[in-house]
């Protein structure tokens, strides 16, 4: 009872169809749409027929005419074959609803679909049915342009246009790709943002940034900004959501705990070291200039190591100050002035001491230059104390100006020993990240000039060396900090 109700209800909705468009092609609609009235139901009354359509209005009775004219207005979406023609004359087909068929068939094209298994196929607009487990569904529709359209849940939607010609199906290979997700980062105003190592962008002015298109699963994500630590850290991107992301960017400068001196992040990143372009004063040893990546980040002493700190060092560790005091401080008073006379083990220990090392010669000169490539990062008055202003002293730490990098005195005041051993040549085969010196040698390395050198000996590339036991009223040196946490 249930099933002849619904095909009653199928016939009837078509007859009314079938009504309206018999009136409205003699130009006369019977009903004329009404303003603002909704047009959805408009693509359903144009679908093409199916098979089993077909067969329920003319077993229900529908004159031959009135599916002949249906047919003829909205067409068919199936080949007819003779097995069919057989089932509807059967049914009381005559011979004009037949040939109308058959006239139908022939305007029919096919397209074969290779895509996701189960996937939804929509075409025009309507879905047609789903693809099987091997991902293929075949259909037939009219001759001529369609839009196709492939969808399946967490997959981004296939959309293209497609042609059905007399022939072999028209193949289409509808590729889905992974739904993509967002994310949306907050963070101060002005920093670089960083994916997977690939710059993406700055935060703008008001504290976001959108990164679009990003395949689901999880990414490196780091925010860096001038004077601030790198935030780095792994997010996961959903597909289709938006994710937000919250970074605070520490402070760039912190007090080492142990001999509460202030040391400066510096991010990684490439630069070119050795003889700086343009600058006629370098020597062999500074050449050739070469490209070298620090890749990891580090902190080091915004000023050289001062008496102070070593003689908090002395007192907690059990050490020694050095056994001659320099002329203009006979007796370790100058708490602000820099610590001199340490031979390189000396600062070596102080360094294990204060949790960190010497800076490598690599780290040194990428610190120095404060992100550019000249000779010096500023106005050597301004930035260094040298042989013509020093009056042949040190003077107190960050006196001058600083470089890019928050640092004070990397030029002038005094020499400051790293941790490399010496070797003229070995520029010429440096590894191109990290170079950590030579395994073996017999003089430590020591950088960037002192207040009793010429100027021409000021530079971030000058490279001078000594035996490691040296001792001298213009040797000091700085740390690399390595605290347990960022």
């Amino acid at each position: 009872m249930k099933l002849r109700l619904l095909r009653f209800a199928i016939i009837a909705g078509l007859l009314v169809w079938s009504q309206n468009t018999a009136s409205t092609a003699r130009g006369v609609p019977e009903h004329p749409p009404q303003e603002g009235a909704s047009q959805a139901g408009s693509t359903e009354k144009t679908e093409p027929l199916n098979k089993q359509q077909l067969l329920e209005l003319i077993v229900g009775g529908v004159p031959n005419e009135r599916i002949e004219e249906l047919v003829h207005n909205r067409g068919i979406d199936f080949e007819v074959d003779e097995d069919y023609v057989r089932t509807m004359e059967k049914a009381g087909a005559n011979n004009a609803l037949i040939a109308e068929l058959r006239q139908a068939s022939v305007t029919l094209g096919g397209l074969l679909i290779e895509t996701s298994p189960n996937a939804q196929i929509y075409l025009d607009g309507t879905l047609k049915g789903q693809a099987d487990t091997q991902g293929v569904m075949t259909l037939r529709a009219k001759l001529g342009a369609h839009r196709l359209k492939v969808s399946l849940a967490g997959m981004q939607d296939f959309e293209q246009s497609v042609t059905i010609a007399k022939g072999p199906p028209a193949r289409v290979v509808a590729k889905l790709a992974d739904l993509t997700g967002s994310v949306r980062v907050n963070a101060l105003s002005g920093a670089a943002v960083w994916l997977d190592d690939s710059s993406r962008g700055t935060i703008d002015s008001t504290g976001e940034l959108l990164l679009s298109d990003l395949a689901p699963g999880t990414h490196s994500l780091r925010v860096t900004a001038k004077g601030k630590v790198d935030n780095a850290q792994t997010i996961s991107v959903a597909a289709g959501v938006e994710t937000p992301v919250q970074v605070t960017l520490a402070e760039g400068v912190r007090p080492n705990p142990q001999d509460t001196l202030p040391y400066a992040w510096i991010a990684s990143g490439k630069f070119q070291m050795g003889c700086s372009p343009g600058d006629s004063d370098c020597t062999a040893p500074e050449n050739p200039p070469h490209t070298v990546t620090i890749s990891n980040a580090f902190w080091i002493g915004q000023t050289e190591v001062t008496v102070g700190a070593y003689k908090r060092y002395v007192e907690v560790a059990k050490a020694s100050m050095p056994p001659v005091a320099p002329k203009q401080d006979r007796g370790w008073k100058k708490d602000a002035y820099p610590i001199v006379d340490i031979t390189w083990d000396e600062a070596r220990q102080y360094c294990a001491w204060a949790g960190g090392r010497l800076p490598t010669e690599a780290e040194w000169e990428f610190a120095a230059r404060g992100g550019i490539p000249q000779a010096r990062y500023g106005d050597l008055n301004a930035i260094a104390w040298f042989k013509d202003n020093a009056g042949s002293q040190t003077h107190a730490v960050g006196g001058k100006q600083p470089n890019a990098y928050g640092l004070f005195d990397m030029l002038g005041n005094v020499w400051e020993w790293v941790n490399d051993w010496y070797d003229p040549n070995y520029y010429a085969g440096s590894p191109a990240q990290d170079p950590p010196g030579p395994a073996i040698g017999t003089e430590r390395v020591l950088r960037g000039g002192a207040w009793i050198v010429d100027p021409k000996l000021v530079r971030a590339s000058d490279r001078y060396s000594i035996k490691p036991d040296a001792r001298s009223d213009f040797f000091g040196f700085r740390c690399v900090w390595q605290p347990k946490t960022p």
